[in-house]
């Protein structure tokens, strides 16, 4: 029997994707090496970094069915922040986009405190130093075969400005392999560090689920020069970690089977609220307020693994 439950009431994983870890000492392995954090600072992202079993993404991918056919949709779809069955209007170039997932299934709640995932974001959300990290939010990105669309080049704190300062965190997982032919997502090295005003993002463009090049009327000559796209090709189970202004993207989906993929949002403990409206749907904290409460968990607090 489907459960109408709220996840979001509960901050600790359920134990059914993975084992909760109860012994310091056990979240060590999961932590970045130097050089990978090298990696990181360098380029902006990491990639090709295993955080799923084959089987969990089978689970996971279960679950996702909720969201592939609006027909049959789940019984608390109301508790989503969005739900896109075709973000881009366009039967020809679908794009199936959901934020909020977490609190509809127990995997997809569980999924947002995985230790293959929390302990990394620790170390890259404020350089040199482990965070205490909260949850931002989550996504679903859906391409169904043949006819899957496109998720423009962007960078992601462009449309996150009501929340400040900048520590900010992308985990991009693939629950299938991603390929070229299926619209991989892909990179622009060092974009981490193309800035407007004191060091913030690139103004926001209105989001086009067609034409990917639209980015490029807004860079200047000398980032155009340097707009040389990394194709990630994550195999099942791996994960893509980004900073806030890495701009990145994905041509569509033009092979014979779908790709779908669960993306994860996260920011450090004391980012707080720069709008008095909605951060997202029914969900207000005041300007110049910590971020917190229901559906902002911590999920990882460095006091854990000491």
């Amino acid at each position: 029997m489907t459960s109408t439950k709220d996840w979001s009431e509960v901050h600790e994983p359920s134990g059914d994707l993975f084992t909760p870890i109860k012994d310091p000492a056990s979240w060590r392995p999961h932590f970045l090496t130097p050089q990978q954090l090298a990696d990181y600072e360098r380029d902006g992202f990491l990639n090709h970094v295993k955080v799923l079993t084959d089987d969990q993404c089978d689970r996971i991918l279960h679950d996702y069915r909720w969201f592939m056919d609006p027909s049959k949709p789940h019984p608390r779809m109301d508790l989503l922040y969005e739900y896109h069955s075709n973000q881009s209007g366009d039967p020809s170039n679908v794009l199936i986009h959901a934020l909020g997932h977490w609190r509809l299934t127990q995997l997809f709640h569980d999924l947002i405190f995985l230790p293959e995932v929390v302990t990394k974001a620790s170390q890259l959300l404020v350089p040199g130093k482990e965070s205490r990290v909260r949850f931002w939010h989550d996504q679903l990105f859906a391409k169904p075969a043949y006819h899957g669309g496109v998720v423009a080049w962007h960078q992601d704190y462009s449309y996150w400005t009501r929340t400040r300062p900048m520590q900010h965190l992308t985990v991009h997982i693939a629950l299938e392999d991603q390929t070229e032919e299926n619209g991989t997502i892909q990179y622009i090295p060092g974009s981490h560090r193309w800035t407007r005003g004191q060091g913030g993002p690139l103004p926001v463009l209105d989001f086009n689920f067609k034409d990917m090049e639209g980015i490029k009327t807004i860079l200047t000559p000398e980032e155009n020069a340097q707009f040389k796209p990394v194709m990630t090709k994550l195999k099942k189970g791996e994960a893509s970690f980004h900073h806030p202004l890495s701009v990145h993207g994905s041509y569509g989906n033009r092979s014979d089977k779908p790709r779908r993929s669960a993306v994860l949002n996260y920011f450090a403990d004391g980012t707080y609220s720069d709008t008095d409206e909605e951060l997202l749907k029914g969900s207000v904290i005041g300007k110049g307020k910590p971020m917190g409460g229901q559906l902002y968990p911590v999920v990882y607090d460095p006091a854990w693994s000491r």
